[in-house]
């Protein structure tokens, strides 16, 4: 390497013997060097890989597509800075700056093709039954750490900063951060917790225990945000999440939700005609699942009706309020239709008098 870089600097020197000129010309021929696989990459390889079914080798083109013309140039700058032969600080200063430019120009691209083969590995369940869908937040999250780390490791080695003292001074200093971000640290291990023990995942509908209900639409380090019905972000530390009851709704066997019509007919009401035509009225919303089969259940005599309850199931939560509208609007077109009553509370009221009337006898009690 060193011998080619040589016959390079002597082959400049022949042509142009300024040693700015010679910069310029280094810089030059390694923005050529990165236009030229930048047109390679373009409108060779990438027409080649469009030919083929994958989709993964488009995106790893994507990703590694942009480093590679930076490093070719930070590559010519780093030789043209050299070439100008500044002084050793100037010098040091100049190439740790374009080191720590193409470390995090890499560290980038590597995070964005490691969660790329995340999302991979989660599809075949079968093989890898760690990384799966409820769990990828887990090690996205998890992998932004190492990578940013590992980069600011490899910045400190390229600077010439001594770790040694930073690593002694760290206990100390992670002692004080304890007790100063304890909150902070509760969300973190919550969130760590929340995470491998995926008691919800993104998509699902919760209700929390304080009666939020809404979609969950990240899971993060620190907290868990959820999108209500009426568009509106609630955020959540998940030092609460983690102590407190959630009810996941798209969780169990299926996603299908249950929502229940309540509804109450007169006494005397043919109760066999009730039940067909709370069944007719079920089948005929879109939304209501052909399986399972809708069903009427007859709950209780009460004061003033016959209770009964038309259970139906929708395929996902979030049609919970529409589908229930759509119903209680079908049942009570259909009742007036078909001659059903739905009764309402009555009271009789005896208005009871003591006082004889002018023949001596007691007057009977009077219903308002």
């Amino acid at each position: 390497m060193d011998f080619k870089k040589d016959q390079l600097v002597a082959l400049l020197a022949q042509i142009a013997p300024n040693r700015y000129l010679q910069a310029l010309l280094i810089f030059l021929l390694f923005f050529g060097l990165a236009k030229a696989m930048d047109v390679i990459i373009t409108r060779v390889i990438k027409k080649w890989i469009e030919k083929t079914r994958l989709k993964l080798d488009d995106q790893v083109l994507d990703i590694f597509h942009s480093p590679i013309f930076l490093s070719i140039i930070l590559f010519g700058l780093a030789m043209a800075a050299e070439r100008l032969e500044f002084k050793e600080a100037i010098s040091f200063i100049t190439l740790g700056c374009l080191k720590t430019v193409a470390i995090f120009s890499w560290a980038f691209a590597a995070a964005r093709f490691l969660k790329l083969l995340l999302n991979l590995l989660s599809y075949d369940d079968s093989r890898f039954k760690l990384i799966q869908d409820r769990t990828l937040p887990l090690f996205h999250n998890l992998l932004i750490l190492v990578v940013t780390g590992l980069s600011i490791y490899i910045i400190f080695l390229v600077w010439n900063i001594d770790l040694t003292a930073w690593i002694a001074s760290a206990g100390i200093l992670g002692l004080a951060i304890s007790f100063a971000a304890k909150d902070t640290l509760a969300n973190l291990f919550s969130g760590v917790f929340i995470m491998a023990d995926a008691p919800y995942k993104l998509g699902d509908f919760i209700v929390l225990d304080s009666g939020e209900r809404g979609n969950v639409t990240n899971i993060g380090i620190r907290s868990t945000r959820l999108l209500t019905r009426d568009d509106v972000e609630i955020t959540v530390p998940n030092s609460i999440m983690g102590n407190t009851k959630v009810i996941n709704e798209a969780g169990g066997r299926h996603e299908k939700f249950r929502i229940r019509v309540k509804v109450g007919v007169a006494y005397g009401s043919e109760i066999d005609k009730v039940h067909e035509v709370l069944l007719e009225v079920a089948k005929s919303i879109p939304d209501v699942c052909k399986t399972p089969e809708p069903r009427v259940r007859f709950r209780a005599f009460g004061d003033s009706s016959l209770d009964h309850e038309l259970l139906c199931w929708v395929k996902k939560p979030v049609l919970r309020g529409k589908v229930l509208h759509m119903l209680n609007t079908a049942v009570y077109k259909r009742f007036l239709k078909e001659d059903i009553e739905i009764p309402f509370p009555q009271r009789d009221l005896h208005v009871m008098s003591t006082a004889p009337d002018i023949t001596g006898k007691i007057p009977q009690p009077k219903i308002v």
